[in-house]
């Protein structure tokens, strides 16, 4: 499948890409070739192959949730620079609105 150097074009744009003309010639055959590679792919006879999201057969990959001895909350904020209300206290990135 051959790309026309306007198919180039709006590919680019529709990806916020400023192309020079030498570079949507230079682009247009190698898209071109992976395009006509991406057809190859689609051509396989792969009828009888069962779709999969995994190559390997996988059931609950996660661990079991159950609790556990942990820190308190007085230890945890014991380490911190800053505590504000039981909390991290950290410095405002954002301004509010008002």
């Amino acid at each position: 499948m051959a790309l026309s150097p306007d198919e180039v074009r709006h590919v680019a744009r529709l990806a916020r890409l400023a192309l020079t003309d030498d570079e949507v010639a230079e682009l247009a055959p190698q898209l071109s070739t992976i395009l006509g590679y991406a057809e190859q792919v689609g051509d396989l006879a792969a009828d009888d192959v069962e779709p999969t999201t995994h190559p390997f057969a996988l059931t609950d990959v996660m661990r079991p949730d159950e609790a556990r001895p942990s820190l308190t909350a007085a230890q945890v904020l014991a380490g911190a620079p800053a505590v504000e209300q039981d909390r991290f206290a950290v410095p405002r990135i954002v301004a509010e609105e008002g």
